[in-house]
């Protein structure tokens, strides 16, 4: 059950009332709820409590370091994809020996960071990238932990942008190259081949493509072990759909009692990367309502949140639902769209809302792939982001200023 609900005919998240949150940080700000961070990890993580496992949660869709801290003190891990976010998981807490770094452009820097902090696994997406590594690792006298992302040629059945298990995606290695890779990794000195991965797409809801990739991945580990190279675990990467609209995502027990039985024989530690549903449903972006538009026949409430704060409408034509902070009496149905420059710039089409100038809105499933893809386009300052804990409420970003945005920039220096 969420935590964001109405009491007494205003939204809350937890025991703090969504105005209340306006009042004290402004808008547009994003929202967390601790207990529904902390309750979808533990799910996760207790649905595999019979078989060796490790969840590693994908940084990518919600990289504030109070967010990762949460889940570092619970155990977690984390999937990260840049040296960014490996030095925001190391300031939060996290184990280093936990991580895992996926990707297919890590840079040599990236690399010589990630051995030196001594993490879990890198993913390896090319040939070309495991050289690097072996390269990178015998400069600083260490061995690198491997395993070589599959490509399975897998219809994830989501958006294409965030589909990645087809050949014509830029991730992963197919079946051949991967066996090419893994007999010649075991003649390099300072790569260790420790497991094998596999990442199909994201906002799947459908179990069968799931079971199908793991199907190709357990075929591979059967014929690498015939010619004696042995893996310890097996990465099946996240993917898991939350519902925004009306989707039916997997259940967690399906999803775990499927994944087990699919096991069979094989007893290798399994790693998991989720990130939306660990998060998504975890977070509303706060926003006001500036004024109301009548053109013609189209309705548009014009609030201060935009497409710089939260892209995956106009970038994926993303469907979040909206809701009233504080419900009024007058229905009538409203497109919602910021003030940026774009006619891209929408939040929401078509939506039925009772609502007035000055009125709060919350855009629901916002935790993930919100302020993380925000950005100061128009010159807009990025969002404050807040988490609830209980009755508590604590900014774990403040609201960036314009002079936090030029401070890097310099004008040129007078000509004589």
């Amino acid at each position: 059950m969420s935590s964001f609900q109405y009491i007494d005919n205003e939204l809350h998240a937890e025991d703090v009332s969504l105005s209340e949150i306006a009042r004290e940080y402004g808008t547009p700000t994003y929202v967390y709820s601790r207990t529904d961070i902390e309750t979808a990890y533990n799910a996760f993580d207790g649905a595999f409590s019979e078989h060796s496992h490790l969840v590693c949660y994908s940084v990518k869709a919600n990289s504030n370091i109070a967010v990762l801290n949460l889940l570092a003190e619970l155990g977690a891990g984390f999937d990260i994809v840049s040296g960014g976010e490996l030095q925001r998981v190391l300031k939060a807490g996290g184990d280093p020996a936990k991580i895992v770094f996926s990707g297919v452009g890590k840079s040599e820097l990236e690399i010589r960071m990630a051995l030196q902090a001594g993490i879990g696994c890198f993913n390896v997406e090319s040939t070309a990238e495991l050289e690097l590594i072996q390269k990178t690792a015998a400069e600083l006298d260490l061995v690198a932990p491997t395993s070589v992302r599959v490509n399975p040629d897998v219809d994830a059945g989501t958006h294409p942008y965030i589909a990645t298990g087809l050949k014509k995606n830029k991730f992963g290695v197919s079946r051949e190259t991967a066996l090419e890779m893994y007999r010649h990794a075991v003649t390099l000195n300072n790569v260790q081949m420790v497991g094998i991965d596999c990442h199909i797409g994201s906002q799947i809801t459908d179990l069968s493509p799931m079971l199908d990739a793991l199907s190709e991945v357990l075929q591979l580990v059967d014929d690498l072990e015939e010619e004696g190279i042995a893996l310890e675990h097996i990465d099946l990467g996240g993917g898991l759909g939350i519902c925004y609209k009306d989707e039916e995502p997997i259940p967690m027990t399906s999803y775990a009692s499927a994944v087990l039985q699919a096991m069979g024989k094989h007893e290798h530690r399994l790693l998991f990367e989720p990130g939306r549903s660990i998060v998504a449903n975890a977070g509303v972006l706060l926003s006001r309502v500036q004024l109301l538009k009548d053109n013609n026949e189209n309705h548009f409430a014009i609030v201060d949140a935009a497409m710089n704060d939260l892209i995956r409408p106009a970038l994926y034509d993303a469907w979040q639902e909206v809701s009233e902070v504080s419900p009024g009496n007058n229905r009538q149905t409203w497109s919602v769209v910021g003030p940026v420059c774009e006619t891209g710039d929408f939040l929401a089409h078509n939506r039925e809302l009772a609502i007035e100038a000055g009125d709060l809105i919350a855009i629901r499933s916002s935790g993930a792939y919100g302020f993380v893809m925000s950005s100061n386009y128009n010159s807009r300052n990025r969002a404050a982001e807040v988490i609830i804990s209980g009755s508590q409420h604590f900014c774990v970003r403040q609201r960036e200023t314009i002079e936090d945005q030029i401070r890097l920039e310099r004008i040129l220096p007078a000509t004589t």
